[in-house]
């Protein structure tokens, strides 16, 4: 494999960075401030150029060119077509990765895509990990990520160390999809606390209670979260232009749900926050953060 570590440290490798949203754009950042030379590539030019011209390092106008000669390649776009039409192809990734490379994909997708892209990589003895993360916007920004990985064991211990450039932790949970299906468990627990929330700060404000009172109080005890720690504020203000998009979180929620039928899992508070979150949409509200749940008691 091509990272390694040595009695000094990690060896300083070039890595690839495909997408550079609200989330790839500051993981890519993190990456070149670590001290590895970032090549980025992203759909939009402009927004490549302008990380290059804040961080440094180049871009690519093909992903297979980013790929090039790199020992790490990240990628992290929207969904599964989109990771098909960065990585596949004559001018998907793979194509420009030299055997013993290393293939992170961290965009939340199936996990059907993952074993699909494990399998395809392997067939070209490159590594592969399916790598989710969660944290959001402020997490990318802040170093802070947490990386829910699938994949071999081998491989994971010559990434992960390069993932500490913008992870606060990080955890192989088994083969190849076991990544995103962590992260299908971990929004369905998000998608439960956030309607809990907003339920109960709907049922505060009818009661007659100071919603940043309740919240001072409720937070020390059982029901603390870091929803309600976050989010409680902007919610009792109404503010909610910022954060992880209701459009992404049914995306999200949509991919646990069909992973449900497969495997038989009962998803009943899924299935309804689901439908909460198509009314918020339907009012306008698709790239309001999810905390906007809160709208619909409004």
């Amino acid at each position: 494999m091509a990272v390694e570590k040595t009695g000094k440290g990690m060896v300083k490798k070039s890595v690839a960075f495909i997408g550079l949203g609200v989330m790839g754009y500051p993981m890519a950042g993190h990456l070149s401030r670590s001290g590895f030379n970032v090549r980025v590539y992203n759909r939009t030019e402009q927004r490549a150029k302008m990380w290059v011209a804040e961080f440094g390092g180049d871009y690519a106008m093909t992903p297979k060119d980013a790929a090039l000669n790199c020992d790490i390649v990240f990628v992290c776009v929207g969904n599964d077509d989109d990771v098909r039409a960065v990585v596949l192809g004559d001018s998907g990734a793979l194509v420009g990765m030299n055997k013993g490379a290393v293939l992170v994909d961290h965009t939340t997708a199936s996990a059907g895509l993952a074993r699909e892209l494990s399998e395809k990589a392997d067939s070209l003895n490159i590594g592969f990990l399916d790598a989710p993360v969660s944290g959001g916007q402020a997490g990318a920004e802040n170093g802070a990520l947490t990386v829910m990985v699938g994949g071999e064991p081998e491989v994971f211990e010559m990434v992960q160390p390069v993932m500490e450039s913008y992870a606060s932790f990080s955890n192989l949970l088994g083969q190849s999809g076991s990544g995103q299906l962590a992260k299908m468990a971990n929004q369905i627990c998000i998608a439960g606390v956030i309607e809990g929330l907003a339920e109960g700060l709907s049922f505060a404000r009818r009661a007659g209670l100071d919603g940043a009172e309740l919240i001072e109080t409720i937070s020390k005890g059982a029901a603390g979260s870091w929803q309600m720690l976050n989010r409680h504020g902007t919610m009792l203000d109404g503010k909610y232009d910022f954060g992880f998009a209701v459009d992404w979180m049914r995306k999200d929620l949509n991919i646990a749900l069909e992973e449900a039928a497969l495997n038989g899992s009962p998803l009943p508070l899924v299935e309804m926050v689901d439908q909460f979150y198509s009314e918020v949409q339907e009012s306008g509200g698709g790239r309001l953060d999810t905390s906007s749940l809160l709208t619909r008691y409004d």
